[in-house]
């Protein structure tokens, strides 16, 4: 066996599941999950149909490279949505198989493993596909808390310089899971700049860049920054979208990569071989989302009247405050992090993740503890719900 398997850490819910095992949920009350980043709003029906009326196409082998026509609408896409000039769909877009799997075969397509010291550099608290990816692509992990006072993104201007030099892949997250926090241009500009002094490359995960709160600016992502610099090469970056937050299509497992093409043609040659081809009527169904923005819209809707409503309720008793963008509130507890999400599930059967699954202790500082996740992806009555419980919880402790 593969021996950096060895290196891998429970998944989060696994963590989560044995500390709700280990108590009963208030019988009285139906079960609420706020712990899970999965949207349940209804999914587009156009969407629906889409992929019911390519069905034919499963006699077809589909091409990793993807349908011309779904690789130039997400070229239009981004074009639109973040001001670019020009995408060459054809050298600079992959689609694939959702991001998840997408942001971890990145790493092992450009990670040179025979280097010295090989570092994959994310940000603490992070998504947990980041620190798997390095492992098994014979790196080691090195994370960057993101704390309070920095407004919950990595201070950058901290890390030591032998940190950059090691580094051969940085991952971003912008708009943050779990924070939320989202990076400006005078971020992106910095590691940019380092990216070009130490030859490192920047991935982006921006797949929550489209769930943000009506009134507010959408956020800026890699390629807009690029753009404004002039750098139409992308040289260096990268960035990872997907219908899943978006269009409220998780199953659907659909998603993108664009950016360098000198580096997404050697990670198309990996997929090739990769095997994970987006199948023709999912590519069809792909196009229809990412032509529409309508649905989106009011799936922004959706959240910021939860996010509205929720701050209301939970406000004077949680110092809970509107997160930058994403679907997640990053909420300080006034006990320990598993004690309160243990105790909140036995007391009001509402689950929320505990900060410290998603983090880890570095130089004595784990940057989730005493922190919960609060995903507001349930309907509008159900957050509203929950809030009213975790508001008794809180007010009994």
């Amino acid at each position: 066996m593969n021996p950096d398997l060895s290196k891998l850490q429970p998944y989060p819910f696994e963590k989560l599941a044995r500390l709700k095992g280990a108590v009963t949920a208030n019988p009285a009350l139906p079960h609420i999950a706020l712990s899970i980043g999965e949207p349940k709003h209804p999914s587009p029906e156009f969407v629906q149909q889409a992929l019911i009326d390519s069905i034919a196409s499963l006699e077809n082998y589909p091409t990793t490279k993807g349908l011309p026509e779904l690789n130039e609408t997400i070229a239009s896409w981004l074009k639109r949505r973040f001001k670019l000039s020009q995408v060459d769909a054809a050298t600079q877009v992959i689609p694939v198989t959702g991001t998840r799997e997408a942001l971890f075969a990145f790493a092992q397509a450009v990670v040179d493993r025979s280097a010295a010291n090989p570092l994959v550099v994310s940000p603490n608290p992070f998504y947990q596909i980041y620190e798997g990816a390095a492992y098994l692509a014979g790196a080691t992990p090195h994370f960057l808390p993101c704390l309070a006072e920095n407004g919950f993104n990595p201070d950058y201007s901290a890390v030591p310089a032998q940190v950059w030099e090691d580094c051969q892949l940085l991952y971003i997250c912008t708009p943050g899971n779990p924070t939320g926090a989202t990076l400006n241009f005078d971020d992106f500009k910095q590691l940019i700049e380092l990216a070009d002094k130490h030859d490192f490359i920047l991935a982006s995960d921006e797949c929550y860049s489209e769930i943000y709160v009506d009134g507010k600016d959408a956020p800026m992502g890699l390629l807009e920054a690029c753009e404004k610099l002039g750098r139409h090469d992308y040289k260096n970056c990268v960035v990872f979208h997907s219908l899943s937050k978006r269009s409220n299509l998780p199953g659907l497992r659909s998603g993108f990569v664009a950016g360098d093409a000198a580096l997404l043609k050697p990670f198309l040659l990996f997929r090739t071989y990769h095997g994970c081809a987006m199948p023709v009527q999912t590519q069809m169904a792909s196009i229809a989302a990412w032509n529409d923005e309508q649905h989106v819209e009011q799936n922004r809707t959706y959240y910021s009247e939860k996010f509205r409503r929720v701050i209301e309720i939970l406000s004077p008793v949680l110092p809970v405050e509107q997160t930058d963008a994403g679907f997640y509130l990053w909420v300080e507890t006034p006990v320990d992090d598993e004690t309160f999400a243990q105790q909140l599930f036995a007391q009001q059967n509402v689950t929320v993740l505990p900060g410290s699954y998603l983090s880890r202790t570095v130089d004595g500082i784990n940057p989730g503890k005493n922190r919960v996740r609060m995903a507001l992806v349930a309907g509008v009555d159900e957050c509203v719900e929950a809030a009213h419980r975790i508001r008794a919880y809180v007010e009994s402790l």
